[in-house]
């Protein structure tokens, strides 16, 4: 795995609003610089070269053009939205593997257990975990766990999928029907495997692989994307080119 601390920065970001610069503009320097201090309180040199790495490196890094494109199509219209939190939201659990690997052994068992709460000491302990096995975690300090495992649910309540303050309680998002194609989209355009039902990246879509299955094949999605679907095996090919697919659902 490769860990660093960016869910730590991006847990302490003031203001979401700040990614979409790193998007669209063309600034550098001092005038990003100035960003910063326009859409947050961050004032030290240092943190603005900090946020800007995890924003860059963890945000707003795309494995391929389609990424992009669906991506920087929805944000572009609609800024920092309910919906375009969970985009970013898959599009950070691909570019950073220890929020991927919290989401896989912590969030979503939480999720689709049922459970009603996610608390600081069960991340802390998986992280605990992993360290017995991470030579990058062997010099990390309970402190910094700590931390971490605190911004860690921060950030899932940023994303709107936890609430509360000192208890994070979960919530079950349900994808609309716009949501829910470019899932399908972002989906194809991430998983190398030709077998969709094998995709670790299944679980992000909020629900259970037979709703799931039920859902992709109901005949309204029919002119988004062609499947082929024999039981224990699903293929999805995207008719509709990335870049036009947001304004084709929205």
């Amino acid at each position: 795995m490769q860990i660093n601390t960016d869910i730590n920065i991006l847990g302490g970001l003031p203001d979401f609003n700040l990614i979409k610069h790193y998007l669209f503009s063309d600034k550098t320097g001092l005038a990003l610089k100035a960003d910063h201090y326009t859409f947050t309180a961050i004032k030290s040199d240092e943190a603005v070269r900090r946020f800007e790495r995890a924003i860059i490196r963890t945000l707003v890094t795309f494995k391929n053009i389609e990424q992009a494109s669906l991506i920087k199509s929805m944000i572009l219209s609609e800024s920092i939205s309910q919906d375009s939190l969970y985009l970013l939201f898959w599009n950070a659990s691909v570019n950073n593997e220890l929020l991927h690997y919290l989401n896989s052994q912590v969030y979503f068992p939480s999720f689709y257990s049922g459970r009603l709460v996610i608390r600081k000491e069960e991340v802390g302990a998986c992280i605990k975990d992993l360290r017995e096995k991470e030579e990058q975690l062997k010099e990390w300090t309970i402190v910094t766990i700590e931390t971490v495992a605190s911004k860690y649910l921060t950030l899932l309540k940023k994303f709107n999928l936890l609430e509360g303050s000192n208890t994070k309680k979960i919530l079950h998002p349900y994808l609309s029907d716009k949501m829910f194609v470019l899932f399908i989209y972002w989906l194809t355009a991430t998983e190398t495997s030709s077998n969709l039902l094998e995709s670790e990246w299944l679980k992000y879509c909020f629900c259970e692989q037979p709703i799931f299955i039920e859902r992709v094949m109901q005949k309204k999605f029919a002119k988004f994307f062609q499947l082929t679907f024999t039981g224990d095996k699903l293929k999805i090919e995207p008719t509709i080119p990335y870049q036009y697919i947001y304004d084709g659902v929205k």
